[in-house]
């Protein structure tokens, strides 16, 4: 299988409007996180060995390890979704002429939604930490920047979103209706907490941008 990962920025575009099923919204939402996650590390670059702020170096160092530990788990997850996806496709082939064939094209499309699904509600969860510090840089970060931080903030929302969409879509079909619940709900408190969380990110940057305009 392609190394998704690796393409080029063109390679991928291309792949990702084909007509084959991957890559797909769950790879795509990982590497728009990426993207959100870089943004935060360049401001954080661009915030250190400043003198101007000495005081919050230590703070923008553990931003910038934990974001690196994001970018990199979600660069994996561009490549694990193809991955989980390609054998759920097989069994969506599997036939179903007999009662035993029927039972067993279940229990692997079972097996195969709860492992489709494990990636995006991964990508959920590095998106909401990269969201958490996303927020932080935007307080301890050049402000020079500030419109990079609030893209980043926007750009990681739409990776959370496209997520839970693909959380939801798998478990839609799920005959394990408890579990499927659980990870419905999952999606729901992240939603709950982090699209309010990129909005309020997004109104403060966008503010003080439209503020400064107005004092020239």
């Amino acid at each position: 299988m392609i190394s998704y990962r690796n393409l080029g920025i063109e390679d991928y575009v291309s792949e990702l409007s084909s007509g084959k099923p991957v890559p797909g919204g769950g790879g795509t939402s990982a590497l728009v996180g990426a993207l959100a996650v870089a943004l935060c590390k360049m401001v954080g670059n661009f915030t250190l060995g400043k003198a101007k702020y000495a005081d919050v170096q230590d703070d923008v160092k553990k931003i910038m390890h934990e974001a690196g530990k994001l970018q990199n788990e979600l660069l994996e997850l561009i490549d694990r979704d193809p991955e989980a996806f390609e054998p759920l496709s097989k069994a969506y082939a599997m036939p179903k002429n007999t009662p035993e064939e029927i039972a067993e094209k279940e229990r692997v499309m079972e097996e195969c939604l709860h492992k489709a699904a494990e990636v995006p509600i991964a990508v959920m969860d590095c998106a909401a930490q990269a969201l958490d510090l996303i927020e932080e840089i935007l307080d301890k970060g050049t402000p020079m920047l500030i419109s990079d931080t609030g893209s980043a903030a926007t750009i990681c929302k739409a990776a959370l979103e496209a997520a839970a969409l693909n959380v939801v879509a798998n478990t839609q079909y799920m005959k394990d209706r408890e579990y499927a619940r659980g990870l419905n709900t999952d999606v729901a408190r992240f939603l709950a907490v982090y699209q309010e969380k990129a909005d309020k990110i997004f109104d403060k940057t966008y503010g003080i941008l439209l503020r400064n305009g107005l004092g020239r």
